[in-house]
């Protein structure tokens, strides 16, 4: 669990991130629990393969505001003795990476056959994930920002973006090198950690959030650390929102361009991929800045400042609690298929009934985030 200290240059809490960062954790966690997963609005759910869906575009956007967020703590980072920072970057990307594996292998227990209780293989828990993947992506961008600031920012984004084309083209199958099967991201990973360590929701070990598209992932960060700096220079002024605005939409523009020839992808972190969400982010951002900096417009952001002060901390709650609501039985079915039953599909339509599910779920994590709001309590690594 980590909070990146965002005090601004422009006085106080940067509000605008705040509430993007919360928005960010709700529609995580709205994306994540559905009641039913056979029963999914188009919308909720990530793209088969190729292609895109608002769903695609949350993950992405924590990293963003991962960035974004640093941007405002680098000065201090910066002014630390070396080791200081080192020793302080060094154990949140461990304790973040770490919390990560330890979700995957909750509850750390399973049945057998005979419906006996075993402890699972620690040694075949799935090595990467969500939380893996934002350690790592802090990690190098804190790397890079620290010694070699916004230009090398820019700098690293441009050559990974393009590498990792060239990467992909030339290492996948010569028939298809950007397939579920025969991508270069899956034989990297086959490779160094294994099948017994990867992912299976594809139906074949294939990792989401595997070695080889971290690197583009890490640009996401980075993005979001330039326009930060960009905002505290350029202040909360309508030539800001304009200028998110439009770089967004050129962005956007040049995602579906390269798409012709490079897929926007998820799942393997294509570059035009990175392109278009970074795009979204800064027409979100732009919009944000634009209602609650300029217009001040703020009665309606406390609902997700509660996600947006502990985020990382009620992600992991929202991943635990729901397993726990799984585990517990009540009658021949578990806590959470009784809530399920009784209060959502015996009136409601099947993808309703899902949908429902998913709000009350993330209705009750905030509760949560509430409560630790108003009793002042932030956890942070």
């Amino acid at each position: 669990m980590t909070e990146i200290p965002i005090k601004s240059g422009l006085g106080g809490r940067y509000l605008a991130l705040d509430v993007l960062r919360g928005m960010t954790i709700a529609f995580m966690i709205i994306v994540n629990t559905p009641g039913n997963w056979s029963h999914l609005y188009g919308p909720l759910a990530h793209a088969d393969w190729h292609g895109f869906t608002p769903t695609d575009l949350v993950f992405p956007t924590f990293l963003f505001v991962v960035g974004n967020a640093m941007s405002f703590a680098m000065k201090r980072l910066q002014e630390m003795p070396k080791a200081q920072f080192y020793r302080k970057v060094i154990k949140r990307t461990f304790l973040i990476f770490i919390i990560g594996w330890l979700l995957n292998a909750f509850p750390f227990f399973d049945y057998n056959e005979a419906g006996q209780v075993q402890f699972i293989d620690l040694s075949e828990v799935r090595l990467f994930g969500v939380l893996q993947r934002i350690a790592l992506a802090y990690f190098f961008a804190a790397l890079i920002l620290y010694w070699g600031g916004v230009k090398w920012g820019w700098i690293f984004s441009g050559v990974a973006l393009f590498i990792y084309w060239p990467i992909m083209y030339f290492f996948g199958d010569s028939a298809d090198p950007y397939s579920l099967t025969g991508n270069a991201a899956i034989k990297l990973d086959l490779w160094m950690i294994g099948e017994e360590r990867m992912y299976t929701g594809e139906g074949i070990p294939f990792d989401p959030e595997g070695i080889l598209s971290t690197l583009t992932s890490i640009v996401n960060v980075l993005a979001g650390f330039i326009v930060g700096r960009l905002i505290q220079k350029m202040g909360n002024t309508m030539a800001t929102v304009r200028l998110l605005l439009v770089t967004g939409v050129v962005l956007i523009a040049g995602s579906y361009l390269w798409d012709a020839v490079f897929p926007i992808n998820k799942k393997i972190w294509t570059s035009p991929y990175v392109l278009l969400t970074v795009g979204w982010d800064l027409i979100l951002l732009s919009g944000l800045v634009g209602l609650i900096e300029i217009k001040k417009m703020t009665k309606w952001t406390y609902f997700f400042q509660a996600f947006g002060r502990n985020p990382l901390i009620l992600y992991v709650l929202s991943g635990v609690l729901i397993s726990i609501f799984y585990m517990i039985p009540v009658g021949e079915s578990s806590l959470k298929g009784m809530i399920y039953s009784n209060l959502f599909t015996s009136w409601l339509s099947p993808k309703n009934a899902s949908f429902l599910f998913a709000i009350f779920y993330m209705l009750l994590i905030w509760l949560v985030g509430y409560i630790m709001d108003k009793k002042k309590i932030y956890i942070k690594v």
